[in-house]
């Protein structure tokens, strides 16, 4: 009798803490959905989708829908002063130039060719871009500048989105010489992970002349570099040449969807705006960036049909 009692009790109280675990479990499980689904991020990311840049920015408030035409961009923010004016300023992405300082000592700062020195170094440009929601586009014009920068980025907390921009690739009517794209690459390093890419070919736009596009030949190769690359990846296009090269450009975008565009203009090119409705209304909103003069970005977005 003794032991059938004991025996009883035993099972009791064997129920007893599987009932118990499965509370437990159940809790847990509860408890990360909960953490998961109401959780903020603090940082931007690459890591779980293409191109969080629009995400980003209809999250902080700043976008109604995840519209590449509505990012507005702020110029040459190579200054001190014109730093803190982008940072007060409406725009959503700030583009800056780095170069290696021609004198001692020898560090990041923000310039563009021929300048080759600066009243701001990267490292204190960062500081003030760290204190606020801003995105930025680092433009690289030589390989010296990308490795020590890639070291002060990974030491500040930034809100916003990070492109890293240079030109790779011989394009269109390009003088000037590019930047190696396997050495780009490889001086980005590992830290590159978590950034946008903007990868570009070399152009030049002439008035009053039949300029070329982008041939078949140069969106194949820039395809062969990137094809492997895990980041998201725009390609930087000049608004001038789009209409010479519109199937050139839209089979590169369909070969990933961590690809887009991001189209661009000279101060001196002659465009015919109401032409990028075309590639608007062809391509996902999400596809294309427009980074215009003001004039034009304002005469683009009143176009009928734009929305």
């Amino acid at each position: 009798m003794l032991m059938r009692v004991l025996h009883i009790l035993g099972i009791t109280r064997l129920l007893h803490f599987r009932v118990i675990a499965a509370v437990l479990a159940v809790a847990v499980v509860l408890c990360l959905s909960w953490n998961f689904k109401f959780k903020t991020p603090t940082t931007f990311t690459a890591d779980s989708m293409s191109d969080r840049t629009l995400e980003y920015f209809v999250s902080e408030g700043k976008m109604e829908e995840r519209d590449a035409a509505d990012v507005d961009w702020s110029h040459a923010a190579n200054s001190r002063a014109k730093i803190a004016a982008a940072l007060t300023g409406p725009a959503h992405m700030i583009e800056a130039d780095v170069l290696m300082r021609g004198r001692d000592p020898r560090e990041p700062i923000m310039a563009h060719p021929p300048e080759t020195d600066s009243d701001i170094t990267l490292h204190d440009w960062l500081k003030q871009v760290a204190a606020s929601d801003k995105g930025i586009k680092l433009d690289f014009k030589s390989l010296q500048a990308v490795a020590p920068s890639m070291v002060l980025l990974q030491q500040v907390q930034l809100r916003g989105p990070v492109w890293i921009n240079a030109d790779i690739l011989p394009g269109p009517g390009g003088q000037a010489p590019p930047l190696d794209p396997q050495a780009f690459l490889d001086a980005l390093g590992s830290g590159s992970q978590d950034y946008v890419l903007s990868l570009g070919w070399t152009t030049g736009w002439v008035a009053d002349t039949d300029n070329p596009g982008y041939s078949w030949e140069m969106v194949r190769r820039m395809e062969e570099v990137c094809g492997d690359l895990k980041q998201p990846i725009t390609f930087p296009v000049r608004a001038a040449l789009l209409p010479q090269s519109a199937s050139q450009l839209h089979w590169l975008l369909q070969k990933s969807d961590r690809y887009s565009l991001t189209v661009w203009t000279g101060q001196t090119d002659v465009i015919q705006v109401n032409t990028l409705l075309t590639y608007r209304k062809k391509f996902e909103k999400s596809q294309i960036y427009y980074d215009l003069l003001d004039s034009q970005r304002s005469e683009f977005r009143a176009l009928p049909g734009y929305s």
